[in-house]
C-alpha cells in the first residue's frame, strides 16, 4: 500500500532555478522600467492556520517560487471566514506583484450562497494567474453509526448529524446536497475547520462528516471512519474503492481547487513571470511528490481556465442550492 503522510507533513526541497542567471527578467511596478522581478520581498497571505492544506500548498509553492525567481516569498497566515481575510488583504493592496495569495474556489463559488451581499468577495477583483491542485471531499461516518453506504442512510432511524468544516465551505454544500437529494433528515453541525469535525466524528459525536480526502485518509486507512462517497468528477486516485456521488446515484458534484492570484491591475509580464514559474516548479519530482502524499489532484491549468470553470461552478452551486431549498446560510 502507498503510504499517504498527513496534511501536517510539509515536504521540503529546492528545485533547479529557470533561467541560468538564477531569475526570471521583468518588469514590476507598472511594467514601464526593466528590472528583475521580484526587486523585494513577496507576501503571500493564506486564509487558513498553519498546517492546513491551503497553508500548505501556499509554502510549498513559496518554496518554488524563492528557487526559481530568487528573493523571499514568506507564506503569512491570515485566517478566517473561509479565506475572506485574506482575500480583503490582497484585494487591497498595490498591483506590483508585491501580493500574491492562493486562494479556494469555494470562497468565490459557495461562500456567497451562505453571506449577505456586502460580504462576498469578488473573483473581478483579482487577476487569476494559475491552476494550482484540486482536493476532493469525501462523506465519511463514524464506526458508531453503523453507516458503510449511502443506501443506509433510508433506514435511518433518527435524524443523521453530519459534521462540515464551517459555514459557506465545500465540505458544508457537499453534505447538505447529498442529504436533501436524498430526501434524508440531517442536521448540520458546523466546526471551525477539518480538524475539529474529525475530533468529532472519530469521538462519535456526530454520525457523519464530509472532509477533504487529505484530513481523512490516514483514519479511513486506519479503519476508524467509514467513507461513503467522494464528491468529484470521478473517483479519487488515493480512495479507488469509494464510488462518486454520481455512482451512487445523486446529483452532487463539489470539489475543491485552488488558485494563484494577485491584485487587480497587476502588470501582465508579472503575471506571466509568476506562471512561469509555477510551472516550473510544478515539473519538479519534489512537487509530484508533495501532490502524492497529500492526496491533491493536480489542476494546473491557466488562469483564463479557472475563471471559466469558477463561473460554472457558481451557477451550478447556485441552481442546485434552489433546487433544493437549502440554507446555507442556516447551516442546514
Amino acid at each position: 500500500m502507498r503510504k499517504h503522510l498527513s496534511l501536517g507533513a510539509v515536504a521540503t526541497f529546492a528545485v533547479v532555478a529557470l533561467t541560468a542567471c538564477g531569475g526570471v527578467q521583468n518588469t514590476a511596478g507598472g511594467g514601464s522600467d526593466s528590472g528583475e522581478y521580484p526587486s523585494g520581498a513577496v507576501e503571500m497571505p493564506v486564509g487558513a492556520d498553519p498546517g492546513g492544506s491551503s497553508d500548505l500548498i501556499s509554502r510549498q509553492i513559496s518554496a518554488g517560487l524563492t528557487a526559481e525567481l530568487g528573493g523571499s516569498f514568506p507564506v503569512i497566515n491570515r485566517s478566517g471566514a473561509n479565506g475572506a481575510l485574506a482575500a480583503a488583504e490582497v484585494a487591497k493592496a498595490e498591483p506590483d506583484g508585491s501580493t500574491i495569495s492562493v486562494q479556494n474556489a469555494s470562497l468565490f463559488a459557495i461562500t456567497p450562497l451562505a453571506v449577505s451581499e456586502d460580504e462576498v468577495t469578488s473573483i473581478d477583483d483579482f487577476e487569476v494567474v494559475q491552476g494550482v491542485s484540486r482536493d476532493d471531499y469525501v462523506l465519511v461516518a463514524s464506526k458508531g453509526s453503523g453507516f458503510t453506504s449511502i443506501d443506509d442512510f433510508a433506514s435511518a432511524d433518527k435524524k443523521i448529524t453530519y459534521g462540515t468544516t464551517g459555514v459557506g465551505t465545500g465540505a458544508q454544500l457537499a453534505c447538505a446536497l447529498t442529504f436533501n437529494v436524498n430526501d434524508t433528515p440531517a442536521e448540520a453541525i458546523p466546526f471551525d475547520g477539518g480538524a475539529p469535525a474529525l475530533t468529532a466524528l472519530l469521538g462519535d459525536q456526530v454520525d457523519t462528516a464530509c472532509l477533504q480526502v487529505g484530513e481523512a485518509i490516514e483514519n479511513i486507512e486506519a479503519g476508524k471512519i467509514v467513507p461513503i462517497t467522494v464528491f468529484g468528477p470521478e473517483r479519487v486516485e488515493f480512495l479507488p474503492d469509494v464510488p462518486t456521488a454520481q455512482e451512487s446515484g445523486l446529483d452532487v458534484e463539489v470539489a475543491q481547487y485552488r488558485f494563484m492570484t494577485v491584485p487587480k491591475g497587476t502588470p501582465q509580464d508579472v503575471q506571466d513571470a509568476i506562471a512561469e514559474a509555477m510551472q516550473a516548479t510544478f515539473e519538479t519530482e519534489e512537487y509530484q511528490a508533495f501532490n502524492e502524499q497529500n492526496n491533491l489532484t493536480p489542476m494546473e491549468i491557466s488562469g483564463d481556465e479557472v475563471v471559466t470553470q469558477l463561473e460554472e461552478d457558481t451557477q451550478r452551486y447556485a441552481d442546485l442550492v434552489e433546487e433544493y431549498g437549502i440554507d446555507l446560510g442556516d447551516a442546514s
